[in-house]
Protein backbone atom coordinates (compact mmCIF):
# COMPACT_ATOMS: atom_id res chain seq x y z
CA UNK A 1 0.00 0.00 0.00
CA UNK A 2 2.71 3.01 1.00
CA UNK A 3 4.06 1.92 -2.63
CA UNK A 4 1.39 2.67 -4.65
CA UNK A 5 0.66 5.70 -2.48
CA UNK A 6 4.41 7.26 -3.48
CA UNK A 7 3.69 6.05 -7.47
CA UNK A 8 0.35 7.89 -7.41
CA UNK A 9 1.85 10.64 -5.24
CA UNK A 10 4.87 10.74 -8.09
CA UNK A 11 2.37 10.42 -10.91
CA UNK A 12 0.50 13.41 -9.30
CA UNK A 13 3.39 15.45 -9.05
CA UNK A 14 4.38 14.79 -12.40
CA UNK A 15 0.70 15.56 -14.06
CA UNK A 16 0.87 18.91 -12.09
CA UNK A 17 4.67 19.82 -13.48
CA UNK A 18 3.13 18.61 -16.90
CA UNK A 19 -0.07 21.43 -16.47
CA UNK A 20 2.30 23.75 -15.71
CA UNK A 21 4.63 23.67 -18.70
CA UNK A 22 1.26 23.46 -21.20
CA UNK A 23 0.24 26.50 -18.86
CA UNK A 24 3.41 28.63 -19.26
CA UNK A 25 3.62 27.08 -23.24
CA UNK A 26 -0.43 28.52 -23.59
CA UNK A 27 0.77 31.52 -21.71
CA UNK A 28 3.97 31.91 -24.05
CA UNK A 29 2.08 31.24 -27.11
CA UNK A 30 -0.80 33.63 -26.04
CA UNK A 31 1.56 36.54 -24.82
CA UNK A 32 3.67 35.82 -28.06
CA UNK A 33 0.06 36.33 -30.29
CA UNK A 34 -0.77 39.27 -28.38
CA UNK A 35 2.76 40.82 -28.84
CA UNK A 36 2.79 40.39 -32.72
CA UNK A 37 -1.03 41.40 -33.30
CA UNK A 38 -0.28 44.26 -30.64
CA UNK A 39 3.03 45.17 -33.15
CA UNK A 40 0.98 45.50 -36.46
CA UNK A 41 -1.07 48.31 -34.56
CA UNK A 42 -0.60 51.90 -35.49
CA UNK A 43 2.61 53.59 -34.50
CA UNK A 44 0.74 56.23 -33.33
CA UNK A 45 -3.10 56.20 -33.55
CA UNK A 46 -3.29 60.00 -32.91
CA UNK A 47 -0.96 61.06 -35.69
CA UNK A 48 -2.96 61.31 -39.33
CA UNK A 49 0.44 64.02 -40.88
CA UNK A 50 0.49 62.45 -44.34
CA UNK A 51 4.51 60.68 -44.94
CA UNK A 52 5.84 60.57 -48.32
CA UNK A 53 6.80 56.92 -48.96
CA UNK A 54 8.14 56.24 -52.49
CA UNK A 55 8.32 52.48 -53.60
CA UNK A 56 10.74 51.76 -56.30
CA UNK A 57 10.21 49.34 -59.23
CA UNK A 58 11.24 45.91 -58.11
CA UNK A 59 10.77 46.26 -53.87
CA UNK A 60 10.26 43.13 -51.85
CA UNK A 61 8.03 43.34 -49.02
CA UNK A 62 10.72 42.84 -46.61
CA UNK A 63 12.61 45.61 -48.41
CA UNK A 64 9.05 47.27 -48.29
CA UNK A 65 9.02 47.19 -44.39
CA UNK A 66 12.39 48.64 -43.51
CA UNK A 67 11.57 51.82 -45.74
CA UNK A 68 8.25 52.10 -43.79
CA UNK A 69 10.24 51.61 -40.39
CA UNK A 70 12.80 54.52 -41.34
CA UNK A 71 9.58 56.73 -41.73
CA UNK A 72 8.09 55.84 -38.26
CA UNK A 73 5.02 53.83 -39.77
CA UNK A 74 5.67 50.11 -38.03
CA UNK A 75 5.09 50.02 -34.54
CA UNK A 76 6.91 46.50 -34.35
CA UNK A 77 10.12 46.09 -36.85
CA UNK A 78 10.21 42.04 -36.05
CA UNK A 79 6.33 41.88 -35.93
CA UNK A 80 5.89 43.62 -39.47
CA UNK A 81 8.55 41.42 -41.02
CA UNK A 82 6.87 38.25 -39.98
CA UNK A 83 3.32 39.54 -41.25
CA UNK A 84 5.17 40.22 -44.35
CA UNK A 85 6.36 36.91 -45.42
CA UNK A 86 3.36 35.16 -44.61
CA UNK A 87 0.67 38.10 -45.46
CA UNK A 88 0.51 36.87 -49.35
CA UNK A 89 1.62 40.38 -50.95
CA UNK A 90 1.86 38.94 -54.32
CA UNK A 91 1.39 42.33 -56.20
CA UNK A 92 2.64 45.15 -54.84
CA UNK A 93 3.04 48.22 -56.59
CA UNK A 94 6.04 50.96 -57.33
CA UNK A 95 4.73 54.37 -56.93
CA UNK A 96 5.22 57.38 -54.00
CA UNK A 97 2.23 56.72 -51.53
CA UNK A 98 0.93 59.09 -48.71
CA UNK A 99 0.58 57.47 -46.15
CA UNK A 100 -0.06 58.30 -42.11
CA UNK A 101 1.31 56.54 -38.66
CA UNK A 102 -2.36 56.20 -37.49
CA UNK A 103 -2.63 53.08 -40.44
CA UNK A 104 -1.78 49.40 -39.16
CA UNK A 105 0.63 47.56 -40.52
CA UNK A 106 -1.66 45.42 -42.31
CA UNK A 107 -4.06 48.82 -43.79
CA UNK A 108 -0.51 50.64 -45.12
CA UNK A 109 0.72 46.89 -46.86
CA UNK A 110 -3.20 46.69 -48.43
CA UNK A 111 -2.63 50.23 -50.05
CA UNK A 112 0.32 49.20 -51.34
CA UNK A 113 -0.37 45.69 -52.97
CA UNK A 114 -3.66 47.49 -54.27
CA UNK A 115 -2.00 50.94 -55.33
CA UNK A 116 -5.01 52.14 -53.82
CA UNK A 117 -5.10 55.34 -56.28
CA UNK A 118 -6.67 57.49 -52.73
CA UNK A 119 -3.53 57.39 -50.97
CA UNK A 120 -0.96 57.89 -54.27
CA UNK A 121 0.74 61.12 -54.53
CA UNK A 122 -1.11 62.97 -57.49
CA UNK A 123 -0.27 66.21 -59.17
CA UNK A 124 -3.05 67.41 -61.29
CA UNK A 125 -2.55 69.05 -65.01
CA UNK A 126 -4.98 70.85 -66.36
CA UNK A 127 -5.77 70.72 -70.29
CA UNK A 128 -7.88 73.59 -70.58
CA UNK A 129 -11.66 73.39 -72.51
CA UNK A 130 -11.16 75.35 -75.29
CA UNK A 131 -7.19 75.68 -75.36
CA UNK A 132 -5.24 75.73 -78.78
CA UNK A 133 -2.43 72.89 -78.65
CA UNK A 134 0.48 75.26 -78.44
CA UNK A 135 -1.62 76.39 -75.26
CA UNK A 136 -1.41 72.85 -73.95
CA UNK A 137 1.96 72.43 -74.48
CA UNK A 138 2.84 75.51 -72.07
CA UNK A 139 0.51 74.61 -69.74
CA UNK A 140 2.58 70.97 -69.02
CA UNK A 141 5.45 71.83 -69.82
CA UNK A 142 6.73 72.55 -66.43
CA UNK A 143 4.72 69.34 -65.31
CA UNK A 144 6.31 67.06 -67.66
CA UNK A 145 9.61 68.23 -67.21
CA UNK A 146 9.76 68.85 -71.31
CA UNK A 147 10.61 72.03 -73.18
CA UNK A 148 6.79 73.19 -74.66
CA UNK A 149 8.91 73.59 -78.27
CA UNK A 150 9.77 69.57 -77.97
CA UNK A 151 6.62 68.60 -76.65
CA UNK A 152 5.08 70.24 -80.18
CA UNK A 153 7.60 68.54 -81.99
CA UNK A 154 6.54 65.63 -80.73
CA UNK A 155 2.76 66.00 -81.38
CA UNK A 156 3.98 67.10 -85.09
CA UNK A 157 6.09 63.76 -85.67
CA UNK A 158 4.12 62.29 -88.55
CA UNK A 159 6.08 58.70 -87.24
CA UNK A 160 4.74 59.31 -83.71
CA UNK A 161 0.89 60.14 -85.03
CA UNK A 162 0.61 57.44 -87.39
CA UNK A 163 1.44 54.84 -84.60
CA UNK A 164 -1.28 56.71 -82.96
CA UNK A 165 -3.24 56.11 -86.00
CA UNK A 166 -2.70 52.65 -85.69
CA UNK A 167 -3.58 52.41 -81.85
CA UNK A 168 -6.90 54.75 -81.92
CA UNK A 169 -9.97 54.14 -84.28
CA UNK A 170 -11.05 57.97 -84.03
CA UNK A 171 -7.80 58.87 -85.61
CA UNK A 172 -7.16 58.72 -89.53
CA UNK A 173 -5.27 60.60 -91.86
CA UNK A 174 -7.48 63.31 -92.07
CA UNK A 175 -5.12 64.62 -89.61
CA UNK A 176 -1.97 63.96 -91.67
CA UNK A 177 -3.54 66.32 -94.56
CA UNK A 178 -1.13 69.18 -95.30
CA UNK A 179 -3.92 71.70 -94.58
CA UNK A 180 -4.21 70.41 -90.88
CA UNK A 181 -1.81 73.17 -89.22
CA UNK A 182 -1.58 70.47 -86.14
CA UNK A 183 -2.11 66.81 -86.36
CA UNK A 184 -3.36 66.55 -82.87
CA UNK A 185 -5.11 69.95 -82.06
CA UNK A 186 -8.57 68.73 -80.59
CA UNK A 187 -8.16 65.51 -79.70
CA UNK A 188 -6.75 66.06 -76.49
CA UNK A 189 -10.06 65.63 -74.22
CA UNK A 190 -9.75 68.43 -71.98
CA UNK A 191 -9.94 67.37 -68.55
CA UNK A 192 -7.97 67.52 -65.11
CA UNK A 193 -5.25 64.63 -65.09
CA UNK A 194 -4.09 63.52 -62.11
CA UNK A 195 -0.28 61.64 -62.53
CA UNK A 196 0.56 59.24 -59.95
CA UNK A 197 4.18 58.91 -61.22
CA UNK A 198 7.36 61.03 -61.37
CA UNK A 199 8.09 58.87 -64.97
CA UNK A 200 4.99 60.39 -67.08
CA UNK A 201 6.61 61.26 -70.82
CA UNK A 202 4.92 63.48 -73.29
CA UNK A 203 4.28 60.11 -75.00
CA UNK A 204 2.44 58.43 -71.91
CA UNK A 205 0.11 61.85 -71.17
CA UNK A 206 -1.00 62.19 -75.09
CA UNK A 207 -2.00 58.40 -74.52
CA UNK A 208 -4.06 59.63 -71.41
CA UNK A 209 -5.97 62.66 -73.16
CA UNK A 210 -6.65 59.94 -76.55
CA UNK A 211 -7.68 57.54 -73.75
CA UNK A 212 -10.70 60.13 -72.57
CA UNK A 213 -11.18 61.25 -75.60
CA UNK A 214 -11.64 57.62 -77.01
CA UNK A 215 -14.64 57.11 -73.99
CA UNK A 216 -16.17 59.99 -75.28
CA UNK A 217 -15.99 58.85 -79.12
CA UNK A 218 -17.21 55.67 -78.63
CA UNK A 219 -19.93 56.43 -76.15
CA UNK A 220 -21.15 58.70 -78.97
CA UNK A 221 -20.65 56.82 -81.87
CA UNK A 222 -23.61 56.06 -83.25
CA UNK A 223 -24.55 59.31 -82.84
CA UNK A 224 -21.99 61.21 -84.40
CA UNK A 225 -22.41 58.62 -87.84
CA UNK A 226 -25.71 59.84 -87.58
CA UNK A 227 -24.91 63.15 -88.46
CA UNK A 228 -23.34 62.18 -91.86
CA UNK A 229 -19.54 64.05 -90.30
CA UNK A 230 -16.64 61.54 -89.93
CA UNK A 231 -15.10 61.96 -86.55
CA UNK A 232 -12.50 64.83 -87.62
CA UNK A 233 -15.29 66.83 -88.95
CA UNK A 234 -17.62 66.50 -86.03
CA UNK A 235 -14.78 67.53 -83.93
CA UNK A 236 -13.97 70.58 -86.02
CA UNK A 237 -17.30 71.82 -85.79
CA UNK A 238 -17.30 70.83 -81.95
CA UNK A 239 -14.12 72.91 -81.59
CA UNK A 240 -15.66 76.04 -83.53
CA UNK A 241 -18.72 75.49 -81.61
CA UNK A 242 -16.83 75.29 -77.98
CA UNK A 243 -15.00 78.83 -79.18
CA UNK A 244 -17.74 80.65 -80.14
CA UNK A 245 -20.30 80.28 -77.91
CA UNK A 246 -20.52 79.55 -73.78
CA UNK A 247 -22.28 75.97 -72.66
CA UNK A 248 -25.52 77.89 -72.63
CA UNK A 249 -25.60 79.23 -76.36
CA UNK A 250 -23.80 76.24 -78.22
CA UNK A 251 -26.86 74.26 -79.21
CA UNK A 252 -28.03 77.49 -80.73
CA UNK A 253 -24.73 78.14 -82.59
CA UNK A 254 -24.40 74.70 -83.80
CA UNK A 255 -28.05 74.78 -85.03
CA UNK A 256 -26.82 78.22 -87.22
CA UNK A 257 -23.57 76.68 -88.47
CA UNK A 258 -25.92 73.66 -89.32
CA UNK A 259 -28.13 75.73 -91.20
CA UNK A 260 -25.31 77.57 -93.62
CA UNK A 261 -23.54 74.27 -94.39
CA UNK A 262 -26.84 72.87 -95.73
CA UNK A 263 -27.65 76.42 -97.93
CA UNK A 264 -23.45 75.61 -99.01
CA UNK A 265 -22.64 79.59 -97.13
CA UNK A 266 -19.11 79.85 -95.37
CA UNK A 267 -19.26 79.60 -91.78
CA UNK A 268 -18.30 83.36 -91.10
CA UNK A 269 -16.29 82.50 -88.29
CA UNK A 270 -13.88 84.62 -86.72
CA UNK A 271 -12.87 82.70 -84.31
CA UNK A 272 -11.22 80.04 -86.87
CA UNK A 273 -9.40 83.06 -88.29
CA UNK A 274 -7.98 83.50 -84.95
CA UNK A 275 -6.56 80.34 -84.99
CA UNK A 276 -4.66 80.96 -88.35
CA UNK A 277 -2.66 83.61 -86.14
CA UNK A 278 -2.88 81.68 -82.78
CA UNK A 279 -4.86 84.13 -80.97
CA UNK A 280 -7.58 84.94 -79.07
CA UNK A 281 -9.36 88.12 -80.20
CA UNK A 282 -12.23 90.07 -81.15
CA UNK A 283 -11.13 92.97 -83.38
CA UNK A 284 -9.47 91.40 -85.66
CA UNK A 285 -7.39 92.87 -88.31
CA UNK A 286 -8.86 93.91 -92.42
CA UNK A 287 -5.53 92.26 -93.31
CA UNK A 288 -6.24 88.78 -91.08
CA UNK A 289 -9.59 88.44 -91.96
CA UNK A 290 -8.75 88.70 -95.83
CA UNK A 291 -6.04 85.39 -94.82
CA UNK A 292 -5.55 82.49 -97.79
CA UNK A 293 -5.86 80.03 -95.34
CA UNK A 294 -8.28 77.12 -95.25
CA UNK A 295 -8.93 77.61 -91.93
CA UNK A 296 -10.57 81.23 -92.81
CA UNK A 297 -14.02 80.33 -93.01
CA UNK A 298 -14.74 83.99 -93.88
CA UNK A 299 -13.87 82.93 -97.58
CA UNK A 300 -13.96 79.35 -97.75
CA UNK A 301 -17.05 77.57 -97.25
CA UNK A 302 -17.22 74.51 -94.90
CA UNK A 303 -15.32 73.13 -92.93
CA UNK A 304 -11.96 73.99 -91.90
CA UNK A 305 -9.42 71.71 -92.48
CA UNK A 306 -9.68 70.64 -88.50
CA UNK A 307 -10.06 71.14 -84.91
CA UNK A 308 -8.98 75.01 -83.32
CA UNK A 309 -9.35 73.62 -79.79
CA UNK A 310 -9.84 70.95 -77.23
CA UNK A 311 -12.88 69.98 -76.43
CA UNK A 312 -15.64 68.38 -73.60
CA UNK A 313 -18.17 65.97 -73.91
CA UNK A 314 -20.73 68.80 -73.66
CA UNK A 315 -19.84 70.43 -76.35
CA UNK A 316 -20.17 67.17 -78.68
CA UNK A 317 -23.58 66.72 -77.34
CA UNK A 318 -24.49 70.50 -78.47
CA UNK A 319 -23.36 69.57 -81.68
CA UNK A 320 -25.24 66.16 -81.76
CA UNK A 321 -28.30 67.70 -80.36
CA UNK A 322 -28.37 70.82 -81.98
CA UNK A 323 -30.87 73.51 -82.52
CA UNK A 324 -33.32 73.17 -85.26
CA UNK A 325 -33.85 76.97 -86.01
CA UNK A 326 -34.32 79.07 -88.74
CA UNK A 327 -31.35 81.51 -88.30
CA UNK A 328 -28.10 81.93 -90.35
CA UNK A 329 -26.27 84.52 -87.77
CA UNK A 330 -25.49 85.21 -84.46
CA UNK A 331 -23.62 87.76 -82.50
CA UNK A 332 -22.22 87.61 -79.18
CA UNK A 333 -22.67 90.60 -77.11
CA UNK A 334 -20.02 91.82 -74.64
CA UNK A 335 -21.93 90.16 -71.98
CA UNK A 336 -21.72 86.91 -73.58
CA UNK A 337 -25.53 86.93 -74.43
CA UNK A 338 -26.02 85.67 -78.07
CA UNK A 339 -28.14 87.63 -80.43
CA UNK A 340 -29.58 85.25 -83.35
CA UNK A 341 -31.03 87.10 -86.60
CA UNK A 342 -32.21 85.23 -90.02
CA UNK A 343 -30.90 88.09 -92.48
CA UNK A 344 -27.73 89.77 -92.76
CA UNK A 345 -29.93 93.01 -91.54
CA UNK A 346 -31.24 91.83 -88.83
CA UNK A 347 -27.17 90.74 -88.13
CA UNK A 348 -26.37 93.99 -88.46
CA UNK A 349 -28.66 95.79 -86.51
CA UNK A 350 -28.25 93.01 -83.60
CA UNK A 351 -24.35 94.17 -83.75
CA UNK A 352 -25.06 98.27 -83.58
CA UNK A 353 -27.41 97.66 -80.76
CA UNK A 354 -25.05 95.76 -78.32
CA UNK A 355 -21.82 96.84 -79.68
CA UNK A 356 -18.32 96.43 -78.21
CA UNK A 357 -16.40 99.02 -76.34
CA UNK A 358 -12.27 99.29 -76.22
CA UNK A 359 -12.48 98.75 -73.15
CA UNK A 360 -14.56 95.29 -74.12
CA UNK A 361 -12.13 94.29 -76.74
CA UNK A 362 -9.16 95.09 -74.74
CA UNK A 363 -10.61 92.07 -72.52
Amino acid sequence: MSGNGADKKKQGSKLKWIALIIIVVVAAFSGGILYYLNGLGAADPSDTEEITVEIPSGSGASYIVDLLDEQGLVKNRTAAKVKAKLGGYDSLQANTYLLNRSMTFPEIMEVINTGNFEYLLKESIKVSDGARLEQVADAISQQLGVSSKEIMKKWNDRSYVKELIDRYWFLTDEVLSDKVMYPLEGYLYADTYYLTSEDVTVESFTEMCLDQMDAALTERKAQIEATGFSVHEFLTLTSIVTKEAAAGEQAGVAGVFMNRLKEGMSLGSDVTVCYIFQEDRVDLKVSQLSSDSPYNTRKVSGLPPGPICQVISDAMDAVINYENNDYLFFFAGPDGTVYYAKTEAEHEKNISEHPWSEEDLAQ
